[in-house]
């Protein structure tokens, strides 16, 4: 079941993204770090109402994500497909290691997706790691368009994609 975390979440899914940081870098993959997601930045996206998580039958978190009509500042620059107005982004999706190979971001991005459709967006923005090959198939097959990079500096040297998918 995909609904809205509590306040009451907040510990659980920063040690959530924390495991899912480490089994990333454990294949090399350094998206993630110590200043990102930070507990304030997930505390801030569950009062705006924006974090939902993903459960199983025993109310476990399995994994989560951010929707957000807010355009981030980084991403200006990108030329995206549809006018930057009506917008969904997708941020710090994040399934439990614990829950590899089950579908979860599958079904986290299905979500996201529905989610869009049903509040009449134009379109689905996101942005991923260039490291992170696994992901770009992914958003790929999904029918998201590569449009450019950013950079944040405090994440990585390496630059993250920008995907965008019209509805």
């Amino acid at each position: 079941m995909i609904k809205p975390a509590l306040t009451e979440d907040l510990t659980e899914i920063k040690r959530l993204t924390e495991r899912c940081a480490q089994a990333m870098a454990d294949k090399g993959i350094y998206q993630w770090n110590e200043h990102y997601p930070s507990k304030e930045k997930l505390a801030a996206d569950i009062k705006k109402n924006e974090l939902y998580k993903l459960t199983n039958a025993e109310n476990e978190i399995m994994g989560i994500i951010v929707l957000s009509p807010e355009m981030d500042n980084e991403y200006i620059p990108i030329k995206w497909l549809t006018k930057n107005e009506n917008n969904i982004y997708v941020h710090r999706l994040a399934t439990d290691p614990i829950f590899w190979g089950l579908g979860n971001g599958k079904k986290l991005m299905d979500f996201a997706e529905d989610f869009a459709k049903n509040h009449n967006y134009n379109s689905v923005r996101l942005d991923t790691f260039s490291q992170n090959k696994r992901n770009h198939r992914f958003y790929e097959s999904r029918g998201y368009k590569r449009l450019g990079d950013i950079f944040f500096p405090k994440q990585s040297e390496h630059p993250f994609h920008c995907y965008e998918l019209v509805l």
